[in-house]
């Protein structure tokens, strides 16, 4: 930006009473102090410069690091909701293996049970096909003895 260098020059800074006894014919005195105040300001301009330099850097820095703060923030909540994530499809598989062996175990139990209430039933028909022979038998017998008596 300031690419162009001067002349440095020593001198001191006039005061305005100082110029006021200089030789008013003598550009001189007037001379050297423009260009001693120009070298100062341009002195002041470049501290100014690199203290603007150093604290743009240091923005920078920090803001980064501020960055870098939300970043860690952020990705540890985002990381804690991952692992909790996995946690609960490892849960959820558990539980679906669960649920097919209880669905399976619950098959066996209905088709023992189907198969005790066709039993009970076949028992029961059974029982009353015993019912009728023995009524039979007893009919039949009855009759006999009705025969054998007359």
């Amino acid at each position: 930006m300031y690419s162009t260098q001067l002349p440095q020059t020593h001198g001191r800074v006039l005061s305005s009473s100082e110029i006021d006894k200089s030789q008013p014919g003598s550009g001189g005195d007037l001379e050297s102090s423009l260009l001693q105040i120009y070298q100062h300001h341009h002195r002041n301009s470049l501290k100014l410069r690199d203290q603007a330099e150093k604290a743009k850097k240091d923005a920078i820095k920090k803001a980064g690091r501020v960055s870098d703060l939300l970043v860690d923030a952020v990705n540890g909540g985002v990381q804690e909701s991952f692992i909790n994530e996995k946690r609960i499809e490892v849960e959820i598989r558990a539980l679906a293996a669960t649920i097919d062996r209880f669905m399976k175990q619950t098959d066996q139990w209905l088709a023992a049970s189907h198969a005790i209430n066709t039993t009970v039933k076949e028992i029961g028909d059974f029982e009353n096909w015993m019912k009728s022979m023995d009524f039979d038998c007893k009919s039949i017998n009855a009759a006999i003895r009705n025969i054998h008596q007359q």
